[in-house]
This record gives C-alpha cells, structure tokens and sequence, in this order.
C-alpha cells in the first residue's frame, strides 16, 4: 500500500516572518507533500527561496500589495490550476487558489482560501459576505469538476459553540454572526440535522469535527493579546473541507499547535490530513 498523501494547511501571518520565527524545522520535519498557505503577504520570488526549488510553487497574490496572497506548494506539479473566483466585478484576487494533482493515477483537486475576516457594519463585512456567496456557489461546482477534493484554509468563522471558546461574547462579532455561520450550515449541514457532517448541506465534510468528536476544539488560532494561547482560550477557523469521496479516504488529523507561546511561528496552527489513496 502506497503511503498516505499528506495535506497540511496554514495561515502563516506573513511568509518571511513565519520562516523567521520557525517554520522552517517544523516544514522540515513534517513530511508534507501538499502545503496550502494563506495570508503570503509576500512575492512568489520569496516563496522560492524560502521554501526551496523542491516545491512546485502557485501563488496568487492580493490586488493590494502586503495584504493576503494565497499560495499552494507541492512536491508534485499540478495539471490545472486556477484563480476565477466570484462574479467578474469582485475582487478574489489573493484569496482563493485551485490546483488539480495527479497522485498514484488519481487526481485531486486542492483549494487553498483565505475568507475576508470582516468587520461588523463596515464594508468589509460586505466583501465577506461576497466571498462567502461565491464561495457556496463554486462548492457544487467544484465536487462536480473532480468527486476528490478538498478546500482548505483560514475561513474566518467558527461554525459552532464548540470552535469558540468564548463563544457568548462573540455573538455579535464578525467570525461567529449567526449570518456567517449559516454558510457553513450550508456547506457541511446545520448542528441539529440529523446528516450533520455526514454529507449534509452541499455535501462537504469538516473533517476536523469528524476526527475531533463532539469537544472543544481543537482550536486553529489564538489572538495575541493577554494569555489565550497559554490558556487554549481560541477558535477554529481553519478548515479542511472535503467531498464526501475524499472524506472516507482521510485516515489522521492533527492540529500542530505550537508548545509553547514562545515556539509558534504564526498565530495559527497548521491543519494537517493524511488521506490514503
């Protein structure tokens, strides 16, 4: 039996301050054979030389230079690839990446997605629901295009009370509005359906939920102010998202968060599956 093909996904805060901080031994030793990144914030020229020539690099970076910029690196060349995104007059451009992998004569198709983090009456709230609208648009697009696939990433929203520690107090807050986590009861099934997670919704699976079992957690990102990561007081809001097909073939799941404050290389933790093909 061939080896299981390990997928692994990260919002790194900035490549280079993420290779400065430590990512490198952890990329190192990780053994990953597809790494999606989001928030590059950087130009695909530092991405090679940070991540070595070792790795077929995509990258697509923000209109806006220094913001987002998602990128999907591999140890294997892609297909296709493509970066179409939303209607023509939204801007998507550093936030969604698709790449298809031919892997032991089967291919599978990787999206790598960075959601707007929004702002509760701001116009930025208007571009994530945009992004989220096209987002639910391209899913049954995308499991037609290819029934092995998966879309990964920072999405910017805790679907359930489980994936916010302090749930209560964020309400009303842009990451657990009522209105964002209604998209993500679209994509996976709403919490008190009897398919939740089960091919629900538009048929994508949370497979950190179904490794994870009904607990807290575990959490993907932690804010940087007073103890919270020293306390796991975080949210999980990096995702991967997986057809139904892909889903049974996943075999581990792991959150590689950091020892310690003082070891994390970014604010988030990356997302990592192995899938046996």
């Amino acid at each position: 039996m061939p080896r299981p093909l390990r997928i692994a996904s990260v919002n790194v805060n900035g490549i280079r301050a993420a290779f400065r901080n430590g990512m490198g031994p952890w990329l190192e030793t990780r053994d990953v054979d597809i790494l999606a990144l989001q928030e590059v914030r950087a130009e695909t020229s530092h991405l090679t030389e940070l991540l070595g020539e070792e790795w077929d690099i995509l990258h697509d970076a923000a209109t806006a230079k220094g913001r987002a910029g998602v990128a999907i690196a591999s140890r294997r060349k892609a297909s296709i690839h493509r970066v179409t995104f939303g209607p023509d007059d939204f801007d998507s451009a550093g936030r969604w990446l698709e790449a298809d992998y031919e892997v032991d004569g089967q291919i599978v198709t990787v999206v790598s997605a960075y959601v707007h983090s929004g702002e509760v009456g701001s116009p930025k709230q208007v571009e994530k629901f945009k992004f989220l609208d096209a987002f639910g648009e391209r899913l049954p697009a995308l499991a037609a295009h290819n029934p092995l696939a998966v879309v990964m990433g920072d999405f910017n929203v805790g679907h359930r009370k489980l994936d916010i520690k302090n749930w209560r107090g964020n309400v009303k807050k842009a990451g657990f509005l009522p209105e964002e986590r209604a998209y993500l009861d679209r994509f996976i099934g709403a919490e008190e359906a009897d398919d939740y997670n089960r091919g629900g919704g538009l048929g994508w699976v949370d497979l950190g939920r179904r490794f994870a079992g009904e607990v807290e957690g575990p959490y993907t990102w932690w804010s940087n102010r007073g103890q919270a990561f020293d306390n796991d007081t975080g949210w999980r809001i990096d995702y991967q998202l997986a057809t139904g097909a892909l889903a049974e073939k996943a075999v581990a799941y792991t959150v590689d968060r950091a020892a310690s404050y003082a070891e994390r290389w970014s604010d988030h933790a990356p997302v990592v599956v192995d899938y046996q093909l």
